[in-house]
């Protein structure tokens, strides 16, 4: 390891290696170095159907120097410290870095501690409890669902923003559809307590997900947010975001979606804004004040969904006018980021929604139909599709 490189990578999950497999095909001569402290790279979006028992987890991991770019080298280290007026970070190991163009990648903090009861009811076994966010937890939530043999289940999303912003009512879906061909519909109540004060953020998907808890008789409480579990009774508490009031809730089993914000890095350093995130331009992801660094995905202050989708489209603008700036010239990136971004939005086995869409949430479609409507093919392209293109397109940097 060196002590400067031409451009430093915070983060070698799928922003950060995308970045840098696209600027090493641009640029082969670049001198790249990405810090990453994982030894295992995960697709997370597959951990919806994971839960639901579709694959085994097995399928989402790979080893993460696999994907770090021939001619990029690897620090396996974490950042300790952001020095942007030095044109420096810090590693936890103690090191100074110095760079010349800084990307900033880190990805979102899941805060498992913030739930009280939460941590010790994910290792206890047979409590019910369940999440599929992360790679140790996920395989409990098919034990859950499967074990359920009528009662309530109950599914939750937090008030704050989180990676992948329909995963939460996914979940709920996919539980009501093996419920129902299991035999045991009848004897279930599903409930999905949104913190949230619609069901989705894009009003063009969210009347046809309407239709969706509807006619599946899932009962939706918004503004209704997760504050404790209490595994000994069953019991989750939530409080209403709207009047306060606290609300406890008995459940047979309960899908968590844990609350979720920005690693305590970015937060503590100059590059966040006044909530923690990294500040960015949100059309061409250079800092608000440090014009040799930029940021995209979960942990920069992008007014859109925090999706994989969303990256796919953000790292062509980071490379272009990176590369710009290193060659001197102005940002010119071929295309401004625009907000797109996309939700795949599972509503059974074999049915799928798919969201896509801009900062002005209207729809930004790719197909010659209507996506609202659940067909097996987008399904398809979730399931089938999207992870090989994923593992041998877009972490090569050839999408």
């Amino acid at each position: 390891m060196k002590d400067h490189y031409d451009i430093l990578i915070c983060g070698g999950g799928t922003a950060g290696l995308t970045v840098a497999a696209q600027i090493r095909n641009a640029d082969p001569k670049a001198e790249i170095a990405i810090v990453e402290p994982s030894r295992k790279h995960y697709y997370q979006p597959l951990w919806t159907l994971v839960g639901a028992g579709v694959f085994p987890r097995e399928e989402s991991e790979r080893d993460e120097a696999e994907f770090i770019p021939r001619g990029a080298e690897w620090i396996i280290d974490s950042i300790a410290e952001f020095l942007p007026e030095q044109n420096a970070v810090r590693l936890t190991g103690g090191q100074r870095v110095g760079y010349n163009h800084l990307v900033v990648a880190l990805g979102i903090h899941i805060q498992w501690d913030a739930i009280p009861g939460l941590t010790a009811a994910l290792r206890q076994p047979d409590s019910g409890v369940c999440s599929n966010y992360s790679y140790e937890t996920v395989g409990r939530t098919w034990d859950a669902i499967r074990a359920m043999r009528g009662g309530r289940a109950v599914f939750t999303e937090p008030v704050c923003g989180v990676k992948c912003g329909g995963a939460p009512q996914k979940i709920a879906y996919l539980a009501e559809d093996h419920f129902r061909r299991s035999g045991l519909r009848d004897k279930t109540q599903i409930i999905f307590c949104n913190g949230k004060p619609t069901i989705f953020g894009s009003p063009h998907y969210a009347a046809a997900l309407l239709d969706v808890v509807k006619s599946r008789s899932i009962e939706v409480r918004y503004q209704t947010n997760l504050t404790e579990l209490r595994p000994q009774s069953r019991e989750a508490i939530f409080r209403n975001v709207a009047t306060n009031e606290e609300q406890t809730l008995r459940y047979d089993m309960i899908h968590v979606t844990p609350p979720m914000g920005p690693p305590d890095v970015i937060k503590r350093s100059p590059l966040a804004d006044a909530a923690g995130w990294v500040d960015v331009d949100k059309h061409t992801l250079r800092h608000a004040r440090f014009a040799n660094v930029y940021s995209l995905g979960d942990c920069s202050n992008l007014p859109t969904s925090k999706t994989g989708a969303a990256i796919r489209k953000q790292a062509p603008t980071v490379v272009a006018n990176l590369l710009a700036a290193r060659a001197g010239q102005p940002a010119t990136a071929p295309e401004r980021y625009d907000g797109y971004t996309s939700c795949p939005l599972v509503t059974g086995y074999g049915k799928l929604i798919l969201a896509e869409f801009d900062y002005t949430k209207e729809p930004r479609e790719s197909f010659p139909f209507d996506q609202r409507q659940e067909r097996y093919s987008m399904y398809a392209l979730k399931a089938y599709a999207l992870p090989r293109l994923y593992w041998h397109g877009m972490l090569r940097g050839r999408m």
